[in-house]
């Protein structure tokens, strides 16, 4: 057996806990040092007993290794990791420098919150303290966060995260409406009912009485102008734009009403909750936001110019 006479004849006290950790040969050696060391933060056993629990951790090619050391010779707990260390060293992970935040990516299909994670896991292992290098690194996240962050850019990644949170707490609650709240659109006006075959071919036909020509008035496309709001492009569709929490706050939403509120009786307006127009020819919601716009409270989801 490779352990001296003073760590064999150690006895491991029967309250001891072995550590939940085990080395195969194929993981970093730092990594289960580390490990370890931390599961036996919680017993302080002595020297000895670090030298029997750590053999305890070896399996496979790693404990033929072990036993393979001459006898008697492993005296102390630090020559065993020195020598684990140097036999392992080949599977030391490479050092990470502060560049690798800019490996961190927004996969496709995953949500903002996972790559929030995962940035905040790669800042932690690197310990960097450059906020400039973390707050530029992640702007690369795609869609309108990345956006609102290139548009008013914070200083700190402490101010970054904070509205990331925020982002992803609104977005959370966009799709909860999405699914849960929206109501059920209801069917449009269909067409007249058709006469039965018998009736339109007994039922004898009236001719139609000729009217007198009339001119078309003209219309005065000047007044009707006069009331449109004007047009911002937004980073999001509006029906999507107006689910957002602190936006429908703002927003004086209209009495729902069983009328068509325009010409194209297929046109489905998601702000009025009715048919007649498509919401981005709503007037109402036109005006109230280009207030919203006026006061900055969208800056955030507007699109560069």
């Amino acid at each position: 057996m490779p352990f001296s006479q003073a760590i064999m004849h150690a006895v491991i006290p029967a309250t001891f806990v072995g550590p939940k950790v085990t080395f195969t040969s194929m993981e970093d050696p730092k990594a289960h040092l580390t490990a370890f060391h931390t599961q036996m933060m919680l017993v302080r056993g002595s020297d000895a007993v670090r030298c029997k629990l750590f053999m305890s951790t070896l399996v496979g090619i790693a404990m033929d290794w072990f036993i393979s050391l001459p006898d008697g010779h492993v005296t102390s707990f630090p020559q065993l990791t020195k020598l684990f260390r140097e036999q392992y060293i080949a599977n030391r992970a490479p050092s990470s420098i502060s560049y690798d935040l800019f490996d961190v990516r927004q996969y496709l299909g995953k949500s903002l919150k996972e790559f929030l994670n995962r940035f905040g896991a790669q800042v932690v292992r690197l310990n960097t303290k450059d906020e400039t290098m973390m707050v530029h690194a992640f702007r690369k996240v795609p869609g309108p966060f990345s956006e609102s962050l290139i548009r008013n850019r914070p200083k700190t990644f402490t101010e970054t995260r904070s509205r990331a949170v925020a982002h992803i707490t609104a977005e959370g609650k966009v799709n909860e409406r999405r699914t849960c709240v929206v109501p059920t659109r209801p069917c449009a006006p269909g067409r007249t009912q058709l006469l039965r075959v018998h009736e339109a071919t007994t039922k004898k036909k009236t001719p139609a009485k000729q009217q007198p020509y009339q001119p078309r008035k003209p219309q005065t496309k000047g007044r009707a102008r006069e009331n449109v709001p004007p047009r911002h492009n937004f980073v999001i569709e509006l029906k999507d734009l107006i689910a957002i929490p602190n936006i429908t706050e703002r927003l004086k939403i209209p009495t729902k009403i069983d009328k068509k509120l325009g010409p194209n009786k297929n046109a489905w307006c998601e702000f009025h909750q009715a048919f007649g127009h498509p919401i981005h020819n709503c007037l109402a919601l036109g005006h109230q936001l280009d207030e919203l716009v006026k006061n900055n409270i969208l800056r955030d989801y507007l699109q560069e110019t």
